[in-house]
Formats: structure tokens, sequence, C-alpha cells
């Protein structure tokens, strides 16, 4: 079935911290030697980029550092596995990784009769040009009702990338928006947002929208035992 969309969760044993997710993604592009499939970068070459959803994601999960891979990306991230380098040079560190499980899965993609909960831990929504946009509105209703339509173009933007026509309407609406904080990437500020939200579209566990989804920002949980029924 198309949308039903293989996932592999590799959670190691290791604890990092929130700035040290770029420096694992580093340590395990250094430990290809430079051979590493696109889907680990998504750089195609030095000057192009490949310009999709990230099917290999570098996370934090419950502390410790992890891997998801979507679709094409469970079989790519073999390749890591066949190299059999686990010392990783973690910015100011040297760590030996630890396994700790290696969980596969399978996850239906697709909107549904039913509105499902789930919240976003460091979602980054605003681009330079949407960020000045919302910085000039005064209401905080024109605000959510902006961001809802940001976040239901990163689901859009979710499905396409992994190959999943959604044959209803994307439904989302946020339900607690906390008070946004910046992080810093490369040096650049970004304005971050925590969020929960209600959408008929069934979505993954620890999958990441919006900007920078491959390097632990914008991460996806669901909230169990929340499902609301909406008219057909």
């Amino acid at each position: 079935m198309q949308n039903d969309i293989h996932i592999l969760v590799i959670r190691f044993k290791n604890e990092i911290s929130l700035l040290e997710i770029p420096f694992f993604r580093g340590a395990i592009l250094h430990a290809l030697h430079g051979e590493a499939n696109v889907l680990f970068h998504n750089h195609v070459d030095e000057s192009s980029f490949r310009y999709s959803y990230p099917l290999i994601q570098y996370k934090r999960i419950q502390g410790k550092a992890a891997i998801v891979c979507l679709k094409e990306g469970t079989e790519a991230i073999g390749q890591f596995f066949s190299e059999g380098t686990f010392t990783f040079n973690l910015g100011n560190r040297y760590v030996k990784m630890e396994l700790g499980s290696v969980l596969p899965r399978k996850c239906l993609v697709q909107t549904w009769n039913s509105m499902f909960k789930y919240r976003i831990r460091r979602w980054l929504p605003l681009n330079s040009e949407n960020y000045q946009r919302y910085k000039a509105m005064e209401g905080i209703s024109e605000k959510i009702s902006f961001l809802e339509s940001i976040l239901i173009a990163n689901l859009l933007s979710f499905s396409k990338g992994i190959g999943v026509y959604v044959e209803k309407e994307i439904q989302c609406k946020l339900t607690s928006l906390h008070d946004p904080f910046l992080v810093k990437n490369k040096g650049i500020k970004l304005m971050a947002f925590d969020i929960e939200f209600v959408t008929n579209m069934s979505l993954p566990d620890y999958i990441g929208i919006g900007k920078n989804a491959s390097i632990g920002y914008g991460v996806v949980t669901h909230v169990r035992n929340e499902t609301i029924m909406i008219n057909k």
C-alpha cells in the first residue's frame, strides 16, 4: 500500500544536548569517509542540494541520540552500520556510541474522518519573508491562523516528500501555543515554537517538519488517547 510507510527508529544509549545534534550528524558523515549516500546529507554536490523531504533525520529522543529513517532512508542507513565506526567527535568531546535499539515499523500516512492530537517541539515555521508578515500582525487570532496555514503547508510538503497522495483536504487547528523563543543555527537566529495541534492526518512519531527537520527541529509526537470525530 502506497500510504503504508516503512520507518526505522535507531536509538543510542548516549545522551546528547540539543546543540550537539548537528555534530552528531557531522560525525556520522565523517565516519562514511565522504562516500555517504545523498540521503545522509541532501547535498547532490558542492553547489546543489536535494530539495526534498529528508529521509534520514538526526534527533535527540528522551535526551539520547537517535536517527529516524523513512522509506529509502531505511535501506541507505545500512551504509553507516557496515562501517562499524562508532567513536564520534561531538564538538568538544569524544564519545563511544552504544546502540540502544533498532525499531522497524510501518505507519499509515493519510487523511481521516477523525482528528488526531500531536505536539511539535522546536518548530521553525518562519523564513525571512513570512517572519516579517508574522511580526507585523497585531492580533493573536491572526497569528494563529497564519501559523496554522504554514503547518498545513509543512504537512503537505511532508506527504509529497514521502510520495503520499492525501485524498481529503488537510485540516489543522492549534490547541496550544507557547511563547516563541530564539534558537541559533549556523550563526543565524530563528524563531522557534512549541505547539500542540489537532489534524485529520495520521503522522509517524518523531518525524520532523518545517525548517531544519533533518537536525532535530520540528519533532512531532502523538498525544495518546486524543482522537476527535469530525463530520464526513
